[in-house]
């Protein structure tokens, strides 16, 4: 089975990455395998300019993995949607979570902090919002949640999306 694909969205220095931290220790002690994905730009290594596995990406290998006892790093060229690229290579996962990716057709939850550098949310308006993390006193129709409400954002993506294990 396919696992299902939820953004988490919002403007920068809102709080995704905290609050993704957070939710992933949390659905993963309740025994849920959570794959993790996060926008970079084009150009970005995964080694140090010089080190083998970079030396064999620029000598043109189209693939390139580092393997250990415990982990593996892929760097592939890949031309597929983003999200195509989350399914296929995170296939074995239960859920995906993935950091940004607001122009992409997925559910999103969105964080949301009031006093922060930016007055309106991102994804209000957007029919793919599922939910709503915030301090502030926007009242969107979907669940809304506080920004230190983990656990119930875990259970709502548990009992809307996973099922109980």
């Amino acid at each position: 089975m396919t696992p299902l694909i939820i953004s988490i969205a919002g403007k920068s220095n809102a709080g995704k990455t905290t609050f993704l931290e957070k939710l992933i220790a949390e659905l993963t002690h309740r025994g849920y395998r959570i794959g993790s994905v996060k926008h970079t730009h084009d150009g970005f290594e995964l080694d140090n300019k010089g080190k083998d596995s970079w030396r064999h990406k620029k000598a043109g290998a189209q693939a390139t993995l580092v393997v250990t006892d415990k982990k593996i790093a892929l760097v592939k060229d890949d031309l597929g949607s983003d999200i195509e690229k989350m399914r296929f290579y995170l296939s074995d996962m239960d859920l995906i979570l993935a950091e940004g990716f607001k122009r992409q057709p997925l559910p999103k939850i969105e964080v949301f902090r009031a006093g922060g550098p930016h007055e309106y949310p991102l994804c209000l308006d957007s029919p793919d919002l599922i939910a709503f993390v915030t301090d502030a006193t926007f009242t969107p129709p979907v669940p809304i949640f506080g920004l230190e409400d983990v656990v119930s954002v875990a259970s709502f993506i548990q009992e809307r999306y996973l099922g109980h294990k």
